[in-house]
């Protein structure tokens, strides 16, 4: 016989070492043999039929455990499979107290194939293993070992289907291979020693009787036969057996009295059973009443206890939303009917939150969508917003009142104005410390009911105007008077006025002295009044005023416990909102709208004493503007814009009447020197350039383009009155403005552009009027060089002297004629422009120019006549020279 794995000794080694690592107690392994795992498959016949396709190895293990516990020996079937490695891991334990069934598969023609029932497996309808041997001694060995060891520690052998008893009993005694005996343990008695003998003479004794072995050995020894007899023996065998069953059946017919009285004992006992089965079934159906009133009554106390459940839930949530449908009554009579006194209002505030709070869980997002539509939330919403239209009604029209009796009390009280003799800064402070006394409440009106804003907004934009007006009004009023300044004249340029006037202008400082008071106290304060009334009216807008700024008035602003909160009392974010600048701006307009006539009084004011002095009004205005931003108090931007319009409209008054009283002067009898506007103009620069301050360059610049222009485009009219001597009033007037602005020329890029072009005026001026004057000295000498230069163009230089008039003959008359008499001609030439010149300090450069003009041109002659007349001779041009240098 083939070696078995059942004697593999490293096989059972590596079943131990699987087991125990596994983290199972130590056991001790009978059997442990390789064998072929495969799913049976049920037919139609609710058999099991081989399925060896999905066959896989396995080893079955027979263990056993003893348990101190109960006292006894515990056996076991387990299935172990190969891992990665070919390493052994548990896969299935089976309890061999559980088998129930040992059965071969008859689709197997081997007989190798068998499936081991046991029945406590959870689904009978899956079909059970099948376990295949390599041979049938390996099938008889596993088999005969767990039936041995079913009868030896359980006491009882399961259901064998499908397996010869005989061949088995044949086998066991022919096949005696050796089994390794189990250990004892110092602990516990040996499970169960035996041999591979002792199981197969217990499996014998099992199947057959000690007197049907003999009685079968007798039989097989008096049949005597060779090998090839075994039909021969069959046959005989079953003719015997017939005639076996013939007897029995003689000897059963032999004993029909007993058979007769075993009917009868049968036929009682049928009708017991079925009188039982009767009994039974009545009992099965009041057991089946029964268990639906079981199950009714669970059902029915399942449902109750669930309903139990739910009320108890529902109770909890309907006390949750009764406890926010409550209004607490300190709250409802504060809401209602409460006061507004100071003293009040950490309660009023207190109120107003519980009532912001309430109408918020009402809502949606924080309240149960299908508690929305209950008719007790719907009806205390109603009632919550009837509360919240009480409260924002009454608060209103508190408000309302406070701020007018505020103003009122104020304004009632002249020592809070200025008075005769003594300047009253405004103070605002314990009006706006009252009025932060109910800024929370302001807070949480906005919350409740954003549009009552815009009414309280307006009454205290009314109240707050009255006020600030007055203010305005008593302060510029006691400014004005109490400002010392003599009146200056307004009339600089016009040619009426004397010189003297212009020179003793007094000093009216004190003028933009008092306008820049003016603007120092009220525009920090109306800026502040912006800022306070925008976070006081809970506008969200950025801070209008930084804290600790130089231009606020009211250093201790920042003590304002005014910023704008949300209805959690958190703060918000500036430039969040600056949506609402706009209406914020409309409100200013409204709060500090009418203000700016006092302004306008003053500086019409200032613009009466002196009008030059817009110009430092313009740079104080321009000042406090380019400090103000863009999105700050928007109103006070305009204000600064229309006072700074109207002052540059007023000085623009100022200079069109100067040039209207420039252009009065080409009106008057003929004008000999320089014009009266000349020498003012400067001086009248020299003071505009004095009272320029920060960006009124601008202003003055265009003051200076229009005075100019007005004042060269005159004296252009007034020189071409008498074009006898328009060139000489040119060249005096724009040599005297020259003068008089060279050194504010050095320093004003605008002026420094007339001065040029007075320049280049008076340097043409000279150009022409000298020409006139040697023309005029000597025409026939250089009437006679035109001449010659005219038919220069048309014909040839050899052909000029024989034209007529330009002969040899003509050049020598002309010539002697001209410079016979040349000291006096010259001498002629320079009383000619002194005659009419008055400006003295001008003569001696004109008279140098004069001279280097005649020389200029009869240098030019000269050379005309030694081109055209080379034989003749003229006085040269260095005696010429000479001559007039000597003169």
């Amino acid at each position: 016989m083939a070696k078995s794995s059942a004697d593999d000794e490293e096989l059972r080694k590596a079943c131990q070492a699987a087991i125990e690592g596994s983290g199972g107690s130590r056991q001790e392994i009978v059997m442990s043999i390789r064998v072929a795992k495969s799913r049976g498959i049920w037919n139609k016949s609710k058999r099991l039929s081989t399925h060896m396709a999905m066959a896989k190895p396995r080893v079955l293990a027979l263990t056993t455990k003893y348990s101190s516990k109960g006292q006894k020996t515990k056996a076991f079937l387990r299935v172990l499979k190969h891992s990665a490695g070919e390493v052994l891991e548990p896969a299935k334990l089976y309890k061999l107290k559980h088998l129930s069934k040992v059965e071969v598969i008859p689709n197997d023609p081997s007989g190798c194939t068998f499936v081991l029932g046991f029945d406590n497996l959870r689904s009978q309808s899956v079909a059970p293993p099948q376990w295949t041997m390599r041979n049938i001694d390996d099938r008889n060995r596993l088999l005969l070992c767990i039936l041995n060891m079913c009868k030896e520690i359980l006491g009882r052998l399961p259901k064998v289907v499908g397996i010869d008893i005989v061949e088995m009993a044949l086998w066991a005694k022919e096949n005696t291979p050796t089994v390794i005996e189990q250990v004892n343990t110092q602990d516990r008695p040996a499970a169960s020693i035996m041999t591979q003998d002792d199981l197969k003479v217990t499996v014998e004794r099992d199947l057959v009787s000690q007197a049907e072995e003999e009685d079968m050995e007798a039989l097989l020894g008096t049949y005597v036969m060779g090998i090839g007899e075994a039909e021969a023996f069959s046959e005989r065998l079953k003719r015997e057996l017939v005639a076996l069953e013939a007897a029995n059946v003689h000897a059963l017919l032999e004993s029909e009295p007993l058979i007769e009285e075993l009917l009868q004992g049968l036929e009682s006992a049928s009708s017991s059973v079925d009188d039982m089965d009767e009994w039974l079934g009545i009992f099965n159906v009041k057991l089946r009443h029964m268990r639906e009133d079981i199950e009714s009554i669970e059902s029915r106390n399942n449902k109750l206890e669930m309903q139990s459940i739910n009320n108890k839930a529902l109770i909890e949530e309907l006390d949750k939303l009764l406890e926010r449908l409550r209004v607490p009554s300190e709250f409802a009579a504060c809401l209602t009917g409460g006061s507004f006194d100071e003293a009040r209002m950490l309660q009023n505030v207190e109120a107003c939150e519980w009532l912001t709070g309430a109408l918020r869980t009402l809502e949606v997002p924080r309240l149960d969508p299908c508690y929305a539509n209950m008719r007790a939330v719907k009806e205390k919403r109603a009632e919550l917003e009837k509360l919240k239209n009480t409260f924002v009604r009454r608060a209103s029209e508190f408000l309302r009142n406070y701020f007018a009796s505020l103003v009122d009390f104020m304004i009632s009280d002249k020592s809070y104005f200025s008075q005769q003799g003594q300047l009253k800064r405004p103070d605002h402070a314990d009006l706006r410390y009252k009025c932060r006394t109910y800024a929370r409440l302001l807070q949480h009106l906005k919350s409740l009911d954003k549009s009552c804003l815009g009414p309280l907004r307006k009454a205290y934009c009314h109240s707050l105007n009255l006020l600030l007006r007055r203010e305005a009004r008593e302060f510029a009023n006691e400014l004005r008077a109490s400002t010392k300044a003599s009146r200056n004249p307004t009339v600089w340029l016009e040619a009426s006025v004397g010189s003297s006037q212009t020179m003793n202008s007094a000093d009216t400082s004190t003028v933009s002295d008092a306008y820049a008071k003016m603007l120092t106290i009220f525009i920090p304060l109306l800026v502040d009044e912006s800022s306070f009334f925008a976070h006081f009216m809970c506008f969200e807008v950025p801070t209008l005023v930084p804290l600790g700024a130089p231009g606020s008035l009211n250093k201790n602003a920042s003590n304002d416990d005014l910023s704008i909160m949300d209805a959690d009392g958190n703060d918000t974010k500036p430039g969040e909102s600056s949506a609402e600048l706009e209406t914020l701006n409309e409100a200013l307009q409204e709060l500090l709208d009418g203000i700016q006539e006092d302004f306008y009084a003053v500086v019409d004011w200032a613009y009466k004493i002196d009008p030059l002095r817009c110009i430092s009004m313009h740079g104080i205005t321009e000042r406090y503007l380019s400090g103000q931003k863009a999105d700050a108090a928007g109103f006070v931007r305009l204000l600064l814009d229309d006072l700074e319009a109207r002052i540059s409209m007023q000085f623009s008054r100022f200079v069109d009447e100067a040039c209207h009283q420039i252009e009065k002067n080409e009106r008057n009898v003929r004008q000999i020197g320089v014009l009266s506007y000349i020498p003012r103009f400067a001086i009248l620069a020299t003071r505009m350039e004095q009272y320029i301050q920060g960006q009124s360059r601008d202003l003055v610049d265009q003051a200076y383009t229009k005075f100019v222009s007005i004042m060269f485009v005159t004296l252009e009219k007034i020189a071409q009155a008498d074009p006898k001597y328009a060139d000489i009033v040119l060249l005096e007037n724009y040599a005297a403005f020259q003068n008089s602005l060279y050194d504010l020329a050095n320093v004003v890029p605008t002026l420094a552009k007339f001065y040029h072009q007075a320049s280049e005026s008076y340097e043409q001026a000279c150009t022409r009027h000298i020409s006139t004057i040697i023309y005029i000295t000597f025409e026939k000498l250089f009437q006679f060089a035109r001449r010659i230069e005219d038919l220069m163009y048309t014909i040839s230089p050899e052909e000029i002297p024989f034209q007529l008039g330009l002969s040899r003959t003509d050049l020598r008359k002309t010539v002697k004629s001209s410079l016979s008499g040349v000291e006096k001609s010259i001498l002629s030439m320079s009383r000619r422009l002194q005659k009419n010149v008055t400006s003295e300090e001008l003569l001696p450069s004109l008279w140098e120019k004069c001279k280097k003009e005649f020389l200029d041109k009869y240098e030019t002659f000269a050379q005309l006549v030694a081109k055209i007349y080379p034989t003749e001779s003229i006085p040269p041009a260095t005696e010429m020279r000479d001559l007039l240098a000597s003169m």
